[in-house]
């Protein structure tokens, strides 16, 4: 309903007031209440009688009746929950199904706006731009799934009396060597969309791997260069701290070895003089780097308990995600651009080098660490801070039972039949008694709704369900489409392709076919060779026949 204004609202107090100096016999007449409370007589007479005001009454030019808005709205939340949330036009097409399953006889269907009216009308949605979110990874965002690994975060502390300042998460990020960040810039007022900024453009891959521990500090990072070889300029003059680290890979990436170099040369020089109890907890992804068989054994060796967070969760359980290599990589690429507004428009390793230290004082703060930390609900432990970010369920929706109308033909099966069949009931009821019990006419009311907006979910489930059996038709025709391949070098227009199709297959019709008659026994019969002397090596004689050996 639209917002009462202020004189509606001044005017319903004072009938109001009026009613109550009524009931209690503050004023005798209803003349005498209108015109010391300033109402009109009319309306008051009228609210004495029981009579809902208009402005709480439901307007008689809506399309769709209570119930059927309701099933609607639960359609559609439903909907959203599965992370399928419906675009208004969908909205627009389902209502219009329940308008004709009504059997009304005005089967006019609903206006362009009347969407946009719903969704004003009930609070419980809105509409909003979509954000793409890949199946696979819904799957696995499932908070069953990270609800057993929070479990086992606890278990596993509890069991190695794990203290929180012995927790750390360490993962690797990727940059672009010489692409910028998006920022907001100024520029002149006729500006139309968004303004070019000029970047290097080198796109030389490079990775860091970065560890922070929960109480806020931040370990020496390990970089990996694009490269075979090392080159002396990286170390000369350079202010980098001594205890950084420089790799080099093929491809810019990190791999198994350096992986245990990290773990050898980097995380357990640094922790093994911070650590306060014996264990520490080193929370990592599922990158192949991190499970292999020789670090675990190292991790084993030196008191580290490595625990793997679930496939598809590194946005919502590692703190480094969380907090940290965002703003990192905004102030790179921020810096990056301030060396292009000064001319500089290459990028190479040495100038990353410079760049980068300067971006990492910028991310890897005190409040960013533990707030990535909190946000992830490991430290303090509170899986909740998790699990309440989950809003999408995958499920499929349960089919309606079938309904016959033949086996039961006084069972009202649409809308108009549920009316019928209630105002039936009714008049029956107030023919038995002269004042129909209340408390039965309530109850059958909200046996009669529940059965409504029964049969309007089912009409809303019976059109997914033919629209889900429509898609499945199209992927079984799509299955059964030939996979062979075409013999050609050069591409092919569609009546080519199927020219070279129907050629083919009229050549396998009329190729003669090969008889799979079996061949006389007496050909596939074998000739035992003769026998050969082990003396003379002369076939035709065996041994003990040799002429050699009787002439001796």
């Amino acid at each position: 309903m639209p917002p009462k204004s202020r004189n509606s609202i001044e005017k319903e107090g004072r009938i109001q007031l009026a009613i109550s100096a009524l009931n209690k016999s503050q004023i005798s007449t209803v003349r005498g209440a209108a015109r010391h409370f300033q109402v009109p007589e009319s309306t008051l007479r009228t609210r004495l009688h029981g009579i809902t005001p208009r402005a709480e009454k439901r307007a008689n030019n809506h399309k769709l009746t209570v119930n059927e808005e309701e099933s609607l709205l639960h359609w559609i939340l439903s909907m959203d929950r599965r992370g399928a949330a419906p675009r208004p036009s969908h909205v627009q097409d389902m209502a219009n199904i329940l308008l004709a399953a009504r059997g009304s006889t005005n089967n006019q269907p609903i206006g362009k706006n009347w969407v946009s009216n719903f969704i004003k009308r009930h609070d419980e949605h809105k509409t909003s731009y979509s954000r793409r979110y890949n199946y696979q990874r819904a799957k696995c965002e499932d908070p069953r799934i990270i609800k057993e690994w929070f479990d086992l975060v606890q278990i596993t502390m509890m069991q190695h009396g794990i203290a929180y300042e012995d927790v750390y998460n360490f993962d690797e990020t990727g940059y672009a060597m010489g692409l910028i960040a998006t920022a907001k810039v100024v520029t002149r007022a006729d500006m139309y969309g968004r303004r070019q900024v000029i970047q290097p453009g080198n796109r030389e891959w490079v990775t860091s791997i970065e560890c922070v521990n929960s109480m806020g500090w931040v370990l020496p990072p390990c970089i990996i260069f694009k490269g075979s070889v090392h080159i002396e300029g990286w170390y000369q003059d350079s202010k980098l701290p001594h205890n950084w680290r420089i790799e080099v890979s093929p491809n810019g990436w990190t791999s198994d070895q350096i992986g245990l170099r990290w773990l050898q040369k980097v995380f357990i020089p640094e922790t093994t003089s911070r650590t306060t109890g014996k264990y520490r907890l080193l929370v990592l992804d599922g990158h192949g780097s991190h499970l292999t068989p020789e670090f675990d054994k190292i991790c084993s060796e030196n008191d580290i308990i490595p625990i793997c967070m679930p496939p598809h969760s590194s946005n919502y359980c590692q703190p480094l995600d969380v907090s940290c290599f965002s703003p990192l990589k905004g102030a790179y690429g921020c810096l990056v651009q301030d060396r292009m507004r000064k001319g500089f428009n290459h990028m190479d390793k040495l100038d990353f080098l410079e760049a980068y230290p300067e971006a990492r004082k910028q991310a890897f703060t005190l409040d960013n660490i533990k707030s990535g930390f909190r946000a992830t609900g490991l430290v303090p432990f509170n899986p909740e801070e998790v699990l309440g970010r989950f809003t999408i369920q995958l499920e499929t929706p349960t089919p309606p039972g079938s309904q016959s109308i033949n086996s039961a033909p006084k069972t009202p099966y649409n809308l108009r039949q549920l009316e019928k069949q209630a105002s039936t009931v009714k008049t029956l009821l107030k023919g038995h008694t002269q004042n129909p019990p209340s408390v039965l006419e309530m109850r059958l009311d909200k046996i009669i709704k529940g059965h409504e907006m029964a049969l309007n979910e089912a009409i809303l489930a019976r059109q997914e369900i033919h629209e889900l059996r429509a898609s499945h038709e199209k992927q079984l025709q799509k299955r059964k489409r030939s996979r062979r391949q075409i013999a050609t070098e050069e591409g092919l227009s569609i009546q080519e392709g199927q020219d070279l199709i129907q050629g083919r297959s009229q050549e396998e019709e009329v190729m003669p076919t090969t008889s799979m008659e079996p061949a006389p026994m007496a050909e596939y019969r074998s000739v035992r060779a003769p026998p050969r002397c082990s003396d003379c090596n002369t076939s035709g004689h065996k041994r003990t026949h040799c002429p050699n050996r009787n002439s001796n």
